[in-house]
């Protein structure tokens, strides 16, 4: 975008509260678009597929369904899809949600013990799962796809084009599946929204225009 960023890292409840205040002009976490989420913000198009996929420490009984879960813990990032999901489920299979500040605190908390398994966004369990041999990444929910995008405040329409020319360029130019293979270790599928340019929710045409 050929401007300066100042980032600020706060746990991820905090952000669109933040952003709703004025405080952020657009959130860069890994943001999952939902309904309710698009009715009081813009999102640019996506620029990664994600679904919900637990994590569990080595030698754990693999999970093959909620139920196995009964009378178990769940740790979870605050403010996420994820614990909406978990404690909806847990009310129905009997077991308890932990609710964390932050993922990787979630994940420390299924290597010391103190809960079974964390539910998050498949990429962010593959990457714990890559860097620490104790935790390996479980059962990924297939139904939950969704993807993750950019949302910046209602009235600021134009931020959003320049934030979506920046990840269409980087798409057009392979720098976003770079990135890809970096931190994930193989390679975007040919239909990864990370290679994919979506029309987004702005479909008007024009000229796409990188540096």
């Amino acid at each position: 975008m050929k401007r300066e960023i100042v980032i600020d890292a706060v746990s991820f409840s905090t952000l669109i509260p933040g952003m709703q205040a004025g405080r952020y002009d657009f959130i860069a976490a890994p943001t999952t678009v939902t309904r309710e989420r698009a009715e009081n913000m813009l999102f640019t198009a996506g620029y990664l597929w994600t679904a919900f996929q637990f994590g569990i420490k080595k030698g754990s009984a693999p999970i093959k369904s909620w139920a196995d879960l009964k009378g178990k813990s769940v740790a979870v990032n605050k403010g996420t899809p994820y614990e909406t999901l978990s404690k909806k489920m847990g009310e129905e299979h009997g077991f308890t949600v932990q609710v964390y500040d932050t993922q990787p605190d979630a994940v420390q908390a299924v290597l010391s013990g103190r809960a079974y398994a964390t539910l998050g966004g498949n990429t962010v369990i593959t990457y714990a799962a890559s860097r620490n041999p104790q935790f390996v990444a479980d059962l990924e929910l297939k139904d939950t796809r969704a993807h993750w995008a950019a949302p910046v405040p209602k009235n600021n329409p134009k931020l959003r084009a320049e934030l979506q020319d920046a990840l269409d360029c980087m798409k057009k130019d392979g720098t976003m599946a770079k990135y890809y293979e970096k931190w994930f270790g193989k390679k975007p599928e040919p239909d990864d929204l990370a290679v994919v340019i979506t029309p987004g929710y702005d479909p008007t045409p024009h000229e796409l225009k990188c540096g």
